[in-house]
């Protein structure tokens, strides 16, 4: 009897060791060919790798180790069989031939269920051979550069200790997707590079931005269309243009809620907390929005609703249709490279509602006198301390 159990114990054991092996399996991109010299384009040998990958049942790990490996494109699409676990050891490095930046992206994922990236590793744009081409006026057929990587239709995702440098355009973009969070990312590019947005999302939900470091040359993070339920916490951000949600109102309902934005430092940033609306605009919304526990480090505009954003002119004196409404602006401090150290240019047919201002601590570091604010048809409260202080209008009647 006791033969027998034993032996059931073995087969017992021998299922499960079977099955393990089953569920993880690696895939190296060596083995697909893949050459870590910096000059052969491994764009097939990434895409028959992830086609492996993306069929396996259990958890694959899709392995890119140590070395440079050029790829001129590559797109990742679902669904697939199981998780996949997309490593990074080494460094991609994005193509510098002119005749391929008119691509839209990079490196990207669609529809993805059960998705990591990570290694360590690290995604080079080589930005600086494409940011010329960046005036479409010189290069009309070429309307965007390259985003370094776009989560398409992405469920249930981490994306975390990963470096992009030098992006073309957007370092990272996410569109249509629920339930990522990025966490001890470090984007990096010059502050004076174009359109090199660090994250930018759009139509997304339960996106979590975590304890990561930006400085590029525009946004660090940014909100647009359909940005709902966004948690930011841990950034620091500079070089770059601030957190913003915006721009709201080009196309018609265009809205952005329940975002909160908390315990960030900004760095000699243009903007810190910003949320700006093209005018005139369509209608839409940008409402539930909580800026909390942030420090301003010589920041040109530490906060800043702008009703009247334009980009280049001739800029319109007409007003926004956009609603902004229940925006919390609490425990802000540090210093501000401009006098106006708040700045709520609101629209003159759907003034700012529900603004609140609490605990606002910001010194100008210039010559000439003390920061101030600047007000227009913003409505709201002030609480604790106002430096500067407050020009809140306390209801619509008044």
């Amino acid at each position: 009897m006791a033969s027998i159990s034993s032996f059931g114990i073995a087969f017992v054991l021998g299922l499960i060791l079977g099955c393990s092996s089953a569920e993880d399996k690696l895939f190296n991109v060596q083995s697909y060919g893949a050459k870590a010299d910096g000059m052969t384009d491994n764009s097939k040998a990434f895409l028959s790798t992830w086609k492996d990958a993306c069929q396996w049942s259990g958890t694959a790990k899709f392995l890119i180790p140590s070395g440079e490996y050029l790829v001129y494109a590559a797109n990742f699409i679902g669904p697939c069989s199981g998780s996949i676990t997309f490593q990074i050891q080494g460094v991609v490095k994005a193509p510098t031939d002119p005749s391929l930046f008119c691509n839209s992206t990079w490196i990207s994922f669609q529809y993805v269920n059960g998705l990591e990236i990570e290694g360590g590793g690290t995604l080079d744009g080589q930005g600086a051979s494409a940011w010329p081409y960046f005036d479409t006026s010189k290069n009309s057929n070429c309307p965007a550069l390259p985003i370094t990587l776009k989560l398409d239709s992405i469920k249930n995702a981490a994306v975390h200790d990963i470096h992009s440098i030098n992006s073309k355009s957007f370092h990272y973009g996410v569109f249509m997707c629920n339930n990522v969070t990025f966490s001890h990312v470090n984007l990096t590019a010059p502050g004076d590079s174009p359109n090199t947005d660090g994250i930018h999302m759009s139509v997304s939900t339960n996106i979590q931005v975590l304890d990561s470091n930006i400085g590029t040359g525009d946004d660090c993070i940014s909100m647009i269309n359909g940005s709902q339920s966004i948690n930011i916490s841990g950034i620091t951000c500079g070089p770059g243009h601030g957190i913003s949600i915006g721009s709201l109102g080009k196309i018609q309902n265009e809205v952005v809620t329940d975002v909160h934005v908390k315990n960030c430092t900004l760095i000699a940033t243009q903007n810190g907390a910003r949320i700006k609306t093209w005018a005139p605009s369509e209608s839409g919304s940008a409402t539930s929005i909580n800026f909390e526990d942030i420090f301003m480090d010589n920041v040109r505009n530490p906060i800043i609703i702008d009703q009247h954003y334009c980009s280049s002119p001739p800029c319109s004196s007409q007003a926004s249709s956009v609603q902004i409404k229940d925006v919390t602006f609490n425990n802000i401090r540090g210093t501000s490279s401009s006098m106006a150290a708040v700045t709520l240019n609101c629209s003159a047919s759907f003034p700012c509602q529900g603004i609140n201002l609490s605990e606002i601590n910001l010194v100008y570091n210039g010559a000439g006198g003390p920061a101030v604010s600047s007000c227009d048809n913003a409505h709201g409260t002030a609480t604790g301390m106002e430096l500067p202080p407050s020009c809140l209008k306390s209801s619509l009647d008044s």
